[in-house]
């Protein structure tokens, strides 16, 4: 069973958090979206309380689908991955879709082996140093370097521990991810792909997402943000998320 949290009442939406991430790691979003809809956070497979869950994303998205229900669901990085495979996996619960900083996978076979290497080094880096000495290497990367110190949240990372975090990275890592992108055209819910205007590589990621999904989805980049908009830029956030949710009534 996943960990899971809920607050305020209204249309659903499931918030699905990033890599050594928790379900308290939304920062002021989560409180702004939480004054007019039932906010759902939950805590992925081999984070937080769902630290003793060892899952892929084909696995994770079932899980994740049956606590939560029929929402909307919004997943930041790893999360939009997460939730990504909800909605092709279980496309009845899912309302609508926001794509936060998030990818289909990748599409070379060459870089992706590359990658599943790349997660069961830093799997066994994780191992080898701890949970501590790991999140202080992941946060110092400079796509993180714009976000506040208040909302790195590192105490709530600091939680997590060395196997579920391992396991997250060798199951659920982007290395070990089926690329996607063939299949997105099958998604008929409204969905939002957000990104920072000063993330290249994942504003990149997102236009390509939109042009594959099609009609139905909707691009947003966020000014002065990087890879996490939503904890560098958590206002801007805000009005994007809520003028796309009236938008189609969620």
């Amino acid at each position: 069973m996943l960990g899971l949290d809920r607050h305020g009442s209204g249309s659903r939406l499931v918030l699905v958090h990033g890599f050594t991430q928790t379900r308290h790691c939304w920062g002021p979003l989560a409180d702004d979206l939480a004054a007019d809809h039932e906010v759902v956070h939950v805590d992925a497979p081999g984070h937080g309380d769902s630290a003793g869950v060892a899952a892929g994303l084909w696995e994770g998205a079932e899980l994740l689908a049956e606590v939560a229900g029929g929402a909307t669901y919004v997943g930041y990085s790893m999360g939009g991955r997460l939730a990504l495979h909800v909605a092709l996996a279980a496309p009845d619960a899912v309302r609508g879709l926001v794509l936060l900083s998030a990818t289909a996978g990748i599409d070379d076979a060459v870089a992706r082996a590359r990658r599943m290497a790349d997660d069961e080094a830093r799997a066994q880096e994780l191992e080898r140093d701890g949970v501590e000495a790991f999140v202080e290497r992941w946060l110092a990367q400079p796509m993180f370097a714009a976000v506040p110190p208040r909302y790195r949240f590192v105490d709530a990372r600091r939680s997590n521990t060395v196997a579920g975090l391992a396991s997250s990275l060798r199951l659920a890592g982007t290395g070990s991810q089926e690329p996607l992108w063939d299949r997105l055209a099958t998604l008929a819910m409204p969905v939002l792909v957000v990104a920072g205007g000063d993330d290249a590589r994942f504003a990149d990621a997102a236009r390509r997402l939109v042009a594959s999904i099609g009609g139905n989805a909707e691009l947003a980049l966020v000014p002065g943000a990087g890879h996490a908009a939503h904890l560098e830029e958590p206002a801007r956030c805000a009005t994007v998320l809520r003028r796309w949710l009236a938008a189609h009534g969620l």
